[in-house]
C-alpha cells in the first residue's frame, strides 16, 4: 500500500498476542473466513477467500463484506498502536467502491495514518487476487477511538 512509510512505536509491547486474541473472538471475521496475514505496530493485513456465500447476486464479493473485513484492518491496525488499557471501536468509516469485489481471494490493508491518544485516523484499501494479478477494489477511510473504562467495552 502506497501510504507514508512512518515507523510507529507502539504503546503496548504486548500488542502482538493483545490483537491475536481479540481477532480470535471475533465472531463476524470468522463467519467470513477472514484471518490475519499481517500485524506490525500501525499495519494490519486480513486475508479472505471468496465464498458464495459471501456474494451479491451477480458473484462479486458483497460491498457490506469488503466493508467489514477493511473495518476489522483499520481497526486492528489502530488497536497495535494504543495502551494497554485500551479498546477500539469504530466511529466513522466512508468506503469507495473502486471496482467489482471479482477474485480468488482478497487482501484487506488497514495503515494508521495519524495515531491520537484517544482518537486515530487510518486507511484501508482491500485489493482482489486472480489469476496472478492483483487489483484494488475499494478503499476506505476510518476514525477509530480509544475506549477505556467501559465494562461494555473490553477484553
Amino acid at each position: 500500500m502506497a501510504v507514508s512509510a512512518t515507523v510507529f512505536e507502539p504503546r503496548n509491547p504486548q500488542y502482538l498476542p493483545r490483537v491475536h486474541e481479540s481477532f480470535a473472538r471475533q465472531q463476524a471475521m470468522h463467519t467470513l473466513g477472514a484471518r490475519l496475514e499481517n500485524v506490525t505496530p500501525g499495519a494490519v493485513d486480513i486475508g479472505l477467500d471468496w465464498a458464495a456465500a459471501l456474494t451479491q447476486q451477480h458473484g462479486f464479493l458483497h460491498a457490506g463484506m469488503v466493508s467489514a473485513a477493511l473495518d476489522s484492518a483499520c481497526g486492528y491496525a489502530a488497536f497495535t498502536l494504543m495502551a494497554p488499557e485500551a479498546e477500539v471501536l469504530t466511529i466513522e468509516f466512508k468506503i469507495n467502491l473502486l471496482a467489482p469485489a471479482r477474485g480468488e481471494r482478497f487482501r484487506m490493508e488497514g495503515r494508521v495514518l495519524k495515531p491520537g491518544r484517544t482518537i486515530t485516523v487510518a486507511e484501508g484499501r482491500a485489493y482482489a487476487l486472480a489469476d496472478g494479478q492483483e487489483k484494488l477494489v475499494a478503499t476506505m477511510h476510518c476514525t477509530l477511538m480509544a475506549v477505556t473504562g467501559r465494562e461494555d467495552v473490553r477484553s
